[in-house]
């Protein structure tokens, strides 16, 4: 298994067998109890827990872009689509905030 395609079987709960839809719908219900942070946590124990003799390599390119994608929808949503906005709310310049959405196909 390529690593930095994560195996969608790996985001369910060890504990419980809860698919990703269920735990998006508990991380939603909590989220004012739990930081994002928090969450990250949560979802690196549960990626290593499940590894099941996996070697685990890449795995900060992996965790970078499966966030950075829905960081970048939720605030050109947040702005309505402008990213002249969405770039000084990210801290990014204008191109660099493009790129980055062409990469993600975001545009």
């Amino acid at each position: 298994m390529n690593s930095l395609n994560m195996d969608p079987s790996l985001l369910r709960d060890s504990n419980n067998g809860m698919d990703i839809s269920t735990l998006k719908q508990q991380f939603s219900s909590t989220a004012s109890q739990k930081s994002l942070r928090d969450h990250v946590e949560i979802a690196m124990r549960n990626y290593f827990s499940n590894l099941g003799g996996e070697q685990a390599t890449g795995v900060y390119d992996m965790v970078l872009a499966e966030i950075e994608g829905p960081l970048l929808e939720v605030v050109l949503e947040y702005t309505r689509g402008n990213q002249t906005r969405a770039s000084e709310i990210l801290g990014l310049n204008r191109g660099t905030l493009r790129k980055k959405l062409k990469d993600h196909g975001l545009m």
